[in-house]
């Protein structure tokens, strides 16, 4: 009787004493929530007009939201459109980032960069999300499928360090001229 008291205290003792494990909080570590930004907080765009293209690309805060839209040509060469927020972020420890976005069908791209340098200038990091038309989706971007670049051109000798994000980015660049429209409601990290 004393071996399985024993027993059963020393089991009672190991599920007491044992760590829980640490769970994600249900939404991750929010980076930016457009329902609680100013009217001013609109992200500055960068369109291929820096290249020679003609796309036009703009963002706006309403409704709550990151309102990113415009209309995206091949025509000189262009082919792309894009808003970005410099930043000082240490994602260490967090395995992407989560979108709550409402777009038009077409793939965009989660662009960020850090303090990783090619020829003195900043190394891109971007991963595709597709969109549903008018629908209110949650999109993930897990940061092992950021691709690395320098303005179109590959990279494959620049690790992406999550503990050094300057900039955050939004780029439609899928080849396909005409209209586009995307909306987010918030951007944040996850486990």
């Amino acid at each position: 009787m004393n071996k399985i008291l024993s027993i059963a205290t020393l089991v009672g003792f190991a599920l007491v004493s044992s760590k829980p494990a640490l769970a994600e909080k249900p939404d991750g570590k929010p980076l930016f929530d457009f329902r609680k930004a100013a009217p001013s907080g609109a992200w500055p765009e960068v369109n291929d007009g820096v290249m020679g293209g003609v796309s036009r690309g703009n963002s706006k805060i309403r409704n709550n939201t990151l309102f990113f839209s415009g209309t995206l040509s091949l025509e000189n060469n262009g082919g792309f459109s894009s808003v970005r927020q410099p930043t000082d972020l240490d994602l260490e420890g967090f395995k992407g980032i989560r979108l709550r976005v409402k777009g038009d069908g077409r793939t965009y791209q989660l662009r960020l960069q850090t303090d990783s340098r090619y020829r003195d200038w900043p190394v891109s990091y971007s991963g595709d999300f597709k969109t549903k038309k008018g629908k209110w989706i949650e999109v993930g971007v897990p940061f092992s499928s950021l691709r690395q670049s320098f303005r179109g051109r590959n990279l494959s000798d620049y690790p992406f360090d999550p503990a050094n994000i300057e900039l955050i980015g939004l780029i439609i660049a899928d080849k396909k001229p005409g209209p586009f429209a995307l909306e987010v409601e918030w951007i944040k990290a996850y486990h």
